[in-house]
């Protein structure tokens, strides 16, 4: 049986290749661009660690779940978010509102942006590859502690890193940009999801 220490690694390396060029770190930066890069985070790292305890609490179980209905919510929810950022990226800014955005330290309280990031990730997350994994590396290894605690690593460090890029973007781009092109990316999400809930 593999150690405790080789089981999280795995975990880790597995959800980490998985996620890095997956629409969590495009998510995340997105909320970086808007909300303060603090209480993204902090909303971003809770619901993995959610969405981890969820993988692991249901290991193998978790795949069986009905594939068309997962993927049509996903559809749904990044359908909503692509019309709410082409919407406020198409609208008009006055320039106060800009330097405000653009600042990241706008009137939205610190627990709303954490709030808003946590539910955007974990409705993101649910059913997704990194969760399945966990899910399955569960059922194989029959060590959910470690497995969950390299899965939620791996997860913080694709945050990080979206956070990091995203507080870099918004102070050297415009806001509106940003939000223009993130809704275009979630549309395509959106399709991908509607397509698999249809065709798959």
């Amino acid at each position: 049986m593999a150690s405790p220490l080789l089981m999280l690694l795995t975990a880790f390396a597995v959800v980490l290749a998985v996620e890095l060029p997956d629409k969590t770190l495009v998510a995340t930066l997105v909320l970086t661009t808007r909300y303060r890069a603090a209480p993204v985070f902090l909303g971003v790292c809770v619901a993995f660690l959610v969405q981890c305890v969820v993988a692991v609490a249901f290991g193998s179980l978790l795949t069986l779940l009905p594939t068309n209905l997962v993927t049509g919510v996903v559809a749904l929810l990044f359908g909503i978010g692509a019309v709410m950022l082409l919407r406020e990226g198409f609208a008009r800014v006055e320039d106060g509102e800009q330097d405000a955005a653009r600042s990241g330290n706008g009137p939205v309280p610190f627990w709303r942006s954490a709030l808003t990031s946590f539910g955007v990730l974990f409705a993101a997350e649910w059913g997704d590859a990194s969760q399945l994994a966990t899910a399955g590396l569960t059922a194989h290894y029959g060590d959910p502690l470690m497995i969950g605690i390299g899965s939620w690593l791996a997860l913080v460090v694709v945050a990080g890193a979206a956070v990091l890029i995203g507080r870099k973007i918004r102070d050297r781009v415009k806001p509106h940009l940003v939000q223009r092109v993130a809704g275009v990316l979630f549309s395509v999400f959106a399709l991908i999801a509607a397509w698999e809930t249809i065709f798959g």
